[in-house]
C-alpha cells in the first residue's frame, strides 16, 4: 500500500523537461503558459536549477499573475500577456554561466496541482549558424526546400531577436515615465500641501490680529467713556459747591440786614 502510495505521488509530481540551446550573446525564451480563464491569475515563479517540492528556492523572477513582484536581475524578463497566462521567461544577452537547468512553477490550489516544467539551456560559444543564399539556376526541389526552411528560420530569429530588443526598450521607457510622473505626482503634492498650511498660517494671523484689534478697539472706548463720565461727575460736584457756598453767602447776608445784635431772653 505504502509503494503504491509512493508512486502515485511520484507520478502526480512528474514534470515535463526539454532541451534548449541559446547563443552567447543572443536571447533564449522558455515557453511556459497556464490556463487563466480557468484558474485565474496565480502565483508562479522561475527557479534556476531543480524545482523543490515547495515554492521557488532560487527564484530568478516571479509574479502575482499581474504584475512581476520579484526580479533577481534586469537579464531576466517576463514578455508574455500575463492577463492571458504566458508567463514565459526571457534572458536576454546569454552568456556562458547561463548554461544549466531552469524551472517553471505555477502554483494551483489544491494537493499536487501545482504546473512544473523544466528547461535544460545549452550556450554555445560561437556564433549562430546562418543558412548561405544560393544563386544556383537548376537547384533540386530538396535544396530548395532546405534552403527555403533555412531562410524562415533565420527570418523568424532576426524577428524574434528584433521584437525582444523592441519589447526591453518599451518596458526601459515604460518604467522611466512612470518614475517621472510619480515624481511629478510627489511634487504636486507636496507643494499644494505647502500652499495649504501657509494659507493656515495666514489666516490664523489674521484671525488673531482683527481679535487684538477688536480687544483694544474695546479698551479704548471703556476709558474714553470712564474719561467722560468722571468730567461730568467733577462738573456737578463743582456746580454743587457753587450753589451751597452762594446759599450760605445768602444767609450770611439776611442776618447781616438785622443790625446783627439779638434779643436776649432771660
Amino acid at each position: 500500500m505504502k509503494i503504491a502510495l509512493l508512486l502515485a505521488l511520484l507520478t502526480v509530481s512528474e514534470c515535463s523537461s526539454s532541451a534548449v540551446v541559446g547563443w552567447r550573446g543572443h536571447n533564449v525564451t522558455f515557453s511556459c503558459r497556464y490556463d487563466i480563464k480557468y484558474h485565474g491569475p496565480e502565483w508562479m515563479c522561475w527557479n534556476r536549477g531543480e524545482i523543490p517540492s515547495r515554492g521557488c528556492d532560487n527564484p530568478l523572477i516571479s509574479t502575482d499573475g499581474r504584475t512581476v513582484t520579484t526580479r533577481a536581475s534586469s537579464r531576466y524578463q517576463l514578455l508574455g500577456r500575463l492577463d492571458e497566462g504566458d508567463v514565459s521567461m526571457t534572458i536576454l544577452n546569454l552568456t556562458q554561466t547561463d548554461s544549466g537547468r531552469y524551472g517553471c512553477r505555477v502554483q494551483i490550489p489544491g494537493a499536487f496541482n501545482d504546473i512544473k516544467h523544466h528547461f535544460d539551456l545549452t550556450v554555445e560559444r560561437g556564433e549562430k549558424q546562418r543558412a548561405p543564399l544560393t544563386t544556383s539556376s537548376t537547384p533540386s526541389s530538396s535544396s530548395s526546400s532546405s534552403s527555403t526552411r533555412e531562410t524562415s528560420t533565420e527570418q523568424t530569429d532576426n524577428d524574434t531577436t528584433g521584437q525582444l530588443t523592441s519589447t526591453e526598450t518599451m518596458l526601459t521607457s515604460s518604467s522611466s515615465s512612470g518614475q517621472l510622473e510619480q515624481g511629478s505626482s510627489v511634487t504636486v503634492v507636496l507643494v499644494c500641501v505647502l500652499f495649504g498650511l501657509i494659507a493656515l498660517v495666514t489666516a490664523g494671523a489674521i484671525i488673531i490680529i482683527a481679535r487684538r484689534w477688536k480687544q483694544i478697539n474695546k479698551i479704548r472706548q471703556q476709558q474714553v467713556h470712564r474719561s467722560v463720565q468722571f468730567s461730568s461727575t467733577s462738573s456737578s460736584l463743582e456746580l454743587h459747591r457753587r450753589s451751597a457756598v452762594e446759599n450760605i453767602y445768602n444767609i450770611d447776608t439776611d442776618r447781616g440786614g438785622d443790625g446783627g445784635e439779638y434779643e436776649y431772653c432771660p
